[in-house]
């Protein structure tokens, strides 16, 4: 319970520095005098809840738990190590970026090496006892990298080599792309991961991976060329498109039904300081007229861009029912052609974070807004045209009005939009997308709050606006009923043939072959 208060309060802190309309609420008072208190006191009765609930799952005891971690302790190497509940490791291990993502679990395993790996797999495999894998953390849905049974925790894979000869990268699965990105800066290249601080490259990776250099490259899937993969059984194995086709092609995608994954090789490319960032738009009395600017903006780029290095993303936000939209601008290069994004630059009024820097810098210059509790949710469309922006706008100005008494204090819709050439890049199949004869541009959606009471009411009000939206783009021919959607955004009970359309029973029969025990069924994620 105070590991979890103690998250809380670092959780509102870390949005506090990193939203500048957060900060400017928090610093007025408005924050500090009504909503921490609710918090904590959310809070400590969802821990209650969660310390009290005994009982059995997957078959086994939670009192069996432990004796599981102690197993695990004094099997593996020096290497490695298992942490309990008031240690600094093991609430590190637990923490999530949000709180909502966090569980109490039985006990915290670092491993240090693939065989460790193994050997834990292999005692969680015979004792049936769940668990989870956290590479990064940064997860909106709960269940999906924590667990009340024995957190694996991959921060100790934190190595970055990079090989000049083969122009490829090889780094661990527990670092966040930043780490990535500032490691390969000193010989000027990069690998596709990440647009903003924080994310793990584990989860992005193994879900399919939309960075800032898709319309040049591809996903990120799309530029992998191994996994070291620590399969159910314990062995570890080099997996490439040539040595284990079928692996190679579900680990594209198919995020964590196969193993657990210590390191990816991906190529890199040539990287130059960039130019972009935040650009915020403060509420003030035309606002609304500024939210329409920023559409028509977004509407003009999208059908006139051709350029691969530029790419934007369009945020309708709302904090506390107040609009507070934000536009990030991206160009590959130090400086973008004329013409390309002033009809951004010319929305007034405006707070402008636009610099040349480099690209490290750049990532970790969006704001990345930390919340206690949310959900994603989201669609894809072929287009992003007028009218579908518009009807963007107005959902989320119905959430915020509709949802903010009740229960929901962050509102963020976020259009993504990309070159239709951005499945392109690579002609090898991969698990996600399914079909890749038209390009997809994801509507992420994500909606914060406060307290576990209004879970169930948030998470009815999300799915229904993306069946709305959904509605709205297949009557404009941008989307269909058979359309997938992108895994990393997909709410937690979407159905798989949303994820994988056609590729659902090549994904389970090759998910039976590696792990027929169903050990990987003990962890959390969209199941195979």
């Amino acid at each position: 319970m105070g590991a979890e208060l103690c998250c809380t309060i670092l959780t509102v802190e870390r949005t506090r520095r990193a939203n500048p309309a957060f900060s400017f609420l928090f610093a007025s008072g408005m924050l500090r005098a009504t909503i921490l208190p609710f918090i904590a006191m959310a809070t400590l009765g969802s821990a209650i809840r969660r310390v009290l609930a005994v009982g059995d799952t997957n078959g086994t005891s939670t009192s069996n738990w432990g004796e599981t971690c102690q197993k695990i302790a004094t099997s593996i190497s020096a290497a490695s190590d298992v942490y309990y509940f008031l240690s600094e490791e093991y609430q590190e291990d637990i923490s999530h970026w949000a709180l909502s993502s966090t569980q109490v679990a039985a006990c915290s395993f670092e491993p240090g090496t693939p065989e460790d790996v193994g050997i834990a797999l292999k005692i969680l495999g015979q004792t049936k006892t769940p668990f989870a894998v956290k590479g990064g953390g940064h997860t909106g849905n709960p269940g999906f990298s924590s667990t009340p049974g024995v957190q694996i925790a991959m921060s100790r894979f934190s190595d970055v080599d990079y090989n000049s000869e083969a122009q490829t990268a090889t780094f661990g699965s527990g670092l966040i792309w930043d780490d990535v990105y500032a490691k390969l800066e000193p010989y000027g290249v990069n690998v596709a991961g990440g647009r903003i601080s924080g994310v793990g490259v584990a989860g992005f990776t193994l879900g399919g991976g939309y960075t800032w250099f898709t319309n040049q490259y591809g996903l990120t899937i799309d530029t992998v060329q191994a996994f070291e993969l620590v399969m159910p059984n314990g062995t570890a194995i080099n997996v490439t498109d040539t040595s284990s086709p079928d692996l190679f092609f579900a680990l594209k995608g198919g995020q964590n039904n196969f193993g657990i994954v210590t390191r990816f090789t991906l190529k890199t490319f040539p990287q130059s300081q960039v130019w972009g960032g935040v650009t915020i738009f403060p509420t003030t009395f035309i606002t609304q007229y500024v939210l329409g600017e920023i559409t028509q903006a977004t509407a003009n780029f999208v059908a006139n861009n051709k350029d691969p290095k530029a790419a934007i993303i369009t945020s309708y936000n709302y904090l506390l029912g107040l609009p507070v939209p934000t536009v990030i601008l991206f160009y590959d290069a130090p400086t973008p052609p004329p013409g390309i994004f002033d009809e951004f630059l010319n929305i007034f009024p405006s707070l402008d974070g636009i610099a040349t820097r480099n690209f490290t810098a750049f990532v970790k210059s969006v704001p990345n807004v930390v919340p206690v509790r949310i959900i994603p949710n989201s669609i894809s469309v072929t287009n992003y045209t007028h009218t579908f922006l518009q009807s963007v706008a107005d959902e989320a100005s119905y959430w915020a009005t509709n949802l903010v008494l009740e229960s929901d204090f962050f509102i963020n819709y976020d259009a993504q939009p990309f070159l239709p050439t951005l499945l392109t890049h690579n002609t090898s199949p991969s698990a996600y997308p399914p079909d890749r004869t038209r390009g997809l541009s994801p509507l992420e959606i994500s909606f914060s709050w406060v307290s576990p009471l209004g879970d169930q009411v948030v998470y009815d009000a999300i799915r229904t606006t993306a069946q709305r939206l959904q509605a709205k783009a297949i009557a404009e021919g941008l989307s269909d009923a058979d359309t997938v959607v992108y895994p990393n955004f997909a709410i937690y009970d979407t159905p798989l043939d949303k994820l994988y359309g056609a590729n659902v029973p090549r994904l389970q029969a090759i998910k039976k072959a590696v792990d027929p025990n169903n050990v990987m069924g003990l962890a959390g994620g969209f199941k195979l």
